[in-house]
């Protein structure tokens, strides 16, 4: 008796329209499945052979702070931070494509463009202004990836490092910890950088209105920090260097938008 309504929820579940479209993609990601682990290998297989001279370069006296020696504690940790780079490499490229396709599927059901009209969304079509805002997101990347790098690495390490001496320890780094330390904040730093662009994409199209945002400010404030907190070190400094861009960029966003109305 407990099971009738159970798959009863179900197939109307599988019969709404969210239902439908989870169908669609699901059915399309079966069949570009051997697609995706080609080209995850074609990743993996272009990266791998270039991993070393990164982690060399990655590891070179001039880039870490005075006093650090990075230390290899097991015989394979070497090759299994190979290993993780390419693979993130591979990851990407699926993961770009995965984003694509799935975005595509979504946005050509049926159900979707009706619920579009109803809301009056006007999605971006192919030229100028869809190329100025892929190339808006390529560069606001570069430019995350930058300040990690050039501003908040150099700063958090040396922060990091001349706390650990002043008590008297040795600064000796585990070489996958410090990896992961500079892959995750500029990681961090490059998603974070993409909120000016978002914003102004939700606003032009009418998804999300002004007073929408505004409401919703002390939650997306919440949300920067919450990934300030996942992808940088457990220290109050890393997570308000990490969070604060996300916010200001946000807000910016918000004046330029508001002038430009006018």
């Amino acid at each position: 008796m407990a099971q009738e309504p159970i798959q009863t929820t179900i197939e109307r579940l599988s019969q709404s329209s969210g239902g439908q479209i989870l169908t669609s993609v699901n059915e399309g990601l079966r069949r570009s499945m051997k697609f995706y682990i080609g080209l995850f290998l074609i990743g993996f297989m272009l990266a791998f052979p270039l991993t070393s001279e990164f982690i060399a370069w990655l590891v070179d006296d001039h880039r870490l702070p005075d006093g650090v020696d990075i230390i290899v504690i097991s015989p394979v940790e070497f090759l299994f931070l190979q290993l993780r780079i390419a693979g993130y490499v591979g990851l990407m490229l699926v993961s770009l494509l995965l984003v694509y396709q799935v975005a595509l599927h979504g946005v050509r059901h049926q159900s979707v463009q009706e619920r579009l009209k109803e809301l009056e969304v006007t999605l971006p079509k192919p030229g100028p202004r869809l190329i100025l805002a892929m190339l808006g997101s390529a560069m606001l990347m570069v430019v995350g990836a930058f300040y990690a790098w050039y501003g908040l690495i150099p700063l958090l390490l040396e922060y990091l490092t001349t706390d650990a001496q002043q008590a008297g320890l040795s600064t000796e780094w585990r070489l996958s910890n410090y990896a992961g330390f500079i892959v995750n904040l500029i990681s961090a730093s490059a998603i974070g950088f993409q909120a000016p662009l978002i914003t102004t994409l939700l606003l032009r199209s009418g998804a999300v209105s002004r007073e929408q945002f505004a409401a919703s400010r002390r939650m997306i404030w919440f949300g920067a920090f919450v990934l300030g907190a996942f992808m940088s070190p457990p220290d109050p400094l890393s997570l308000f260097l990490v969070a604060m861009p996300i916010i200001v960029l946000f807000e910016v966003a918000m004046v330029v938008d508001r002038f430009m109305r006018r």
